[in-house]
């Protein structure tokens, strides 16, 4: 009984999901591309089913056979039901951080490599191929567009260097774009035979560009804040992340005639930049996980049912036909070629993107492989019925042909090119720093082994034959070590810096693990951590320190809270952007002292004393300006402080209460019921913690202003009135509270940090119970010099009609500002940082300024 309809179409992708996993394991093993052996097996099981329906004697097997022939999908169905997949998560997977840095050399590899591969591709085959022009254009665009899954799978097991994979991923976003836009454009003045407007086309592409990013981004972005809002339902999550590119693809594509592979790729971008900071991190590494999977699937299917679409494509091939083939494939590889050679070192000249090296230009050359997609556009040609047959025959066959040179002669020979140019080996940093680390974990790992082999009483001839030849090992690496000559000083520091970002990032990801914390203040974190490891990456500790300070800055939010709170006297905002900073300072305090353990107990061994000395400095400055920014928040909200400090440290025990419970069901020792019971009384617990601490924003600014000298003679009734008009302000040390020459329209109350003024003949340190600005207004001038902030300073912003109305209605104020001001003119008068809820005032330190400097 033969099997027909639906569950014929089951059967079918079934049996072609077991040959998929049958392949994967074989190319391994025969050391060929995956790609390439889905390809080959693809042609096979086409050809073959095409006989077998042909044949009379096999009719056992027609039903199987006409099942994958005549199987249920066509070009649109390729594009919509796979690209989507393979696009966004092949966005997800890139390091959007990473690949900022090369996106000049991207955005020339996909989108003026397929433009130059077309207009080549087509000039060449025009006076031979007896079409016009435009339909050898066509072609072109069909055939320019590049797949990376089978070079990214030869780099990445050979170990080839990730800055080459990086670039080829990176390409494979934006070409497929490219070629179809330009397919699109070709394929409509072939069929409606209408003349193309250049100047038309090239709106249309950049519209099509841009107006897809900014969608892409947008839907992106709502996505991750819906997901947010879903209060983690890990399920609810991972649906949304499937549905977006579905979403953005065809919303794009169908209706807004934008490009939706650009639009999912600007998604998928999205959503690995703020990712992480947004998924709780377990539920981050199944999503990929999960994405990795699916796009096995659409990849594999979608190379095997295209490539058994070849036998078909190819029914009618002539000898001319292989000629054109080869002046294709020929004007193909020259074309990248000049693209490669040609305008890379251009780039790298002018500083838009860093140099790429010659072996790497040549291993981009020759993998610029062609695959389904290249496939599927032909199919679009060959089913369009206002496509005459002989340009659908012509475009068939030649694209075809163009796919198989490129995998079976391009895809077999990848890898001994990667091996002969070398791109499978370490570089020298890598490789000393290789040798360090094995020579120094191998001793660990020599003492670990013999403790374990005496507690699981392995024989002693036993215990020695293994510990002896991991010895030996260490021995040899640690005889081979050139760590101290093959790097500089320099390069170790930087890589240590780099280290230590890198581990920072992931003692945020385990934090984050806490239910109850600020995703808003994890994304911050997370994203500064990342630029310090590209600061230090490219400026060394220069660029780390510069991101770090960065970090430690009010950012925009917070900023605009002020001024509305200052100008409006609208108090949420501010209250909202406190509580996040208030947060994010004490969480980074946090990371700060785990990060000094890490160094001293994990980089010392491998580094040396001297490098982790230079290191610990650099942590040690970021300690001082955290402790800074901190104590002034902790000074006037202290209350609120030891709650949220509280509130962290629970959420910190229960999470390690979880794990402990983890482990005592792994170990079978308490029962499954159990354990879900203790996990629920733990989900009870947090979900107490998570409702957020508030404060009022004002609380003791009536109490502040009495502490300043000035307002002695102030009676309380009138500072309590003057509290309600005043303005609070955080700065940053750097930042400039008035300019030299600059009207004064606000007088600032210096509550704790510290400030300098710069006059021609010195400059003035101003403290907390100082009023900035306050002398100039009685004197009616302007500022005599720039004030700056040395420290992280609390200030109470006074608006100056106020202040005039108060020196007016009580001129002691005035006279005590002036006695103030003479005093410091004459150097009488100390600075104080700040005041401590005891009544104890704290001096500045000698070294303030090598502090706060860069």
């Amino acid at each position: 009984m033969m099997v027909t309809g639906l569950a014929a179409v089951l059967l079918a992708i079934a049996f072609l999901l077991t040959l998929v996993s049958i392949i994967q394991p074989l190319a391994k093993r025969l050391e060929i591309s995956e790609t390439v052996l889905l390809a080959l097996a693809g042609i096979v099981l086409g050809g073959a089913a095409s006989l077998i329906v042909r044949s009379s004697a096999t009719d056992l097997l027609d039903g199987a056979a006409e099942a994958l022939i005549y199987f249920p999908i066509n070009s649109e169905a390729f594009l919509l039901i796979f690209l989507p997949i393979l696009v966004f998560q092949g966005a997800m997977a890139i390091d959007v951080r990473r690949l900022a840095h090369e996106t000049a050399t991207v955005l020339l590899l996909a989108v003026v490599a397929v433009v130059v591969s077309t207009a080549t591709i087509g000039f060449a085959l025009y006076p031979f191929a007896g079409q016009s022009l435009v339909v050898c254009l066509l072609l072109g665009s069909i055939v320019a567009t590049t797949d990376p899954s089978a070079v990214a799978g030869i780099f990445r097991e050979i170990g080839a260097a990730s800055r080459l994979t990086r670039l080829v991923e990176g390409e494979a976003l934006l070409n497929d774009a490219a070629a179809i836009a330009i397919f699109a454009i070709l394929l409509a003045s072939v069929t409606s035979h209408r003349h193309i407007h250049l100047g038309e086309a090239v709106v249309d592409f950049a519209s099509a560009f841009g107006g897809a990013i900014v969608v892409g981004v947008c839907l992106g972005r709502l996505t991750l804040l819906l997901i947010a809002g879903l209060g983690g339902a890990p399920a609810a999550e991972i649906t949304l992340t499937l549905a977006l590119p579905y979403t953005v693809y065809i919303l794009c594509d169908e209706m807004l005639g934008f490009s939706g592979v650009v639009a999912t790729a600007a998604a998928g971008l999205t959503v690995s930049a703020y990712g992480p900071s947004t998924f709780r991190p377990q539920v981050w590494r199944f999503l990929n996980d999960l994405w990795q999977q699916l796009v096995f699937w659409a990849g594999s299917l979608v190379f095997l049912l295209a490539s058994m679409l070849v036998p078909r494509l190819l029914i009618g091939m002539t000898r001319w036909d292989c000629v054109l083939i080869l002046i294709a494939s020929v004007a193909g590889l020259l074309a990248r070629g000049a693209v490669v050679f040609g305008l890379l070192p251009i780039l790298a000249f002018t500083k838009l993107s860093p140099p790429v090296p010659t072996p790497f230009k040549a291993t981009m050359v020759w993998g610029g492989l062609r695959g389904a997609i290249t496939l599927a556009l032909a199919l679009a040609v060959t089913e369009n019925q206002s496509v005459s047959s002989p340009v659908a025959h012509f475009i068939g066959i030649i694209a075809t042909g163009f796919v198989l040179i490129t995998l079976l002669v391009n895809g077999t020979t990848l890898r001994s090119l990667v091996l002969f140019l070398k791109l499978d080996q370490l570089s020298p940093i890598d490789q000393a720093i290789r040798q360090q680390i094995l020579g120094i974990g191998l001793g660990e790992v020599a003492e670990r082994t013999r403790v374990m082999s005496d507690e699981l009483g392995f024989s002693e001839q036993t215990r020695i034959g293994v510990i002896s030849r991991i010895e030996k090992r260490a021995e040899k690496e640690r005889a081979a070590n050139n760590f101290e000559s093959a790097l500089s000083d320099r390069a170790r520091v930087n890589i240590a810096l780099i280290t230590i970002a890198n581990q920072e990032r992931s003692l945020l990801l385990d934090l984050f693990r806490i239910q109850g914390l600020s995703r808003r203040v994890m994304e911050t974190l997370l994203r500064t951590a990342e630029a310090m490891s590209d600061g230090a990456r490219l400026e060394g500790r220069y660029g780390y320190v510069k991101a770090l300070k960065r970090r430690l800055q009010p950012p925009l939010r917070f900023r605009i809270a002020q001024d509305l709170h200052s100008r409006f006297h609208f108090d949420e905002p501010l209250m909202y952007a406190m509580m996040e900073r208030f947060e994010m300072l004490i969480i980074a305090h946090l990371v700060s002292l785990s990060l000094q353990r890490f160094v001293r107990q994990r980089m010392e061994p491998t580094l040396g004393p001297r490098i982790t000395e230079i290191v610990s400095e650099v942590l040690g400055r970021q300690r001082k300006l955290l402790d800074d920014a901190l104590e002034t928040l902790r000074l006037h909200y202290s209350g609120y402080s030891e709650a949220l400090e509280s509130r962290i440290l629970r959420q910190i025990a229960l999470r390690l209460e979880d794990e402990e419970y983890d482990a005592l069901q792994a170990d079978n020792l308490i029962s499954e019921e159990l354990h879900r019971e203790l996990h629920r009384d733990i989900e009870r617990r947090s979900a107490r913690l998570e409702a957020p601490l508030r404060f009022n924003l004002k609380s003791g600014i009536e109490q502040r202003m009495r502490a300043f000298p000035a307002f002695n003679g102030v009676p309380d009734s009138v500072l309590h009135t003057l509290s309600r008009k005043v303005a609070m302000r955080f700065v940053s040390p750097g930042e400039v509270l008035f300019k030299r020459g600059q009207k004064v329209r606000t007088v600032y109350a210096q509550v704790a940090g510290l400030a300098e003024v710069h006059l021609p003949e010195r400059e003035i340190l101003f403290g907390s119970g100082d009023l900035i600005g306050a002398a100039s207004v009685i004197r009616s001038e302007r500022m005599p010099g720039t004030v700056r902030a040395l420290q992280f300073s609390h200030l109470l912003a006074i608006p100056k009609p106020v202040f005039e109305r108060l020196i007016h209605d009580y001129p002691i104020v005035q006279r005590l500002i002036i006695a103030r001001s003479n005093k410091r003119a004459d150097g009488l008068l100390d600075p104080y940082v700040l005041q401590t809820a005891e009544g104890v005032r704290l001096a500045p330190s000698q070294d303030m300024r090598r502090i706060v400097s860069p």
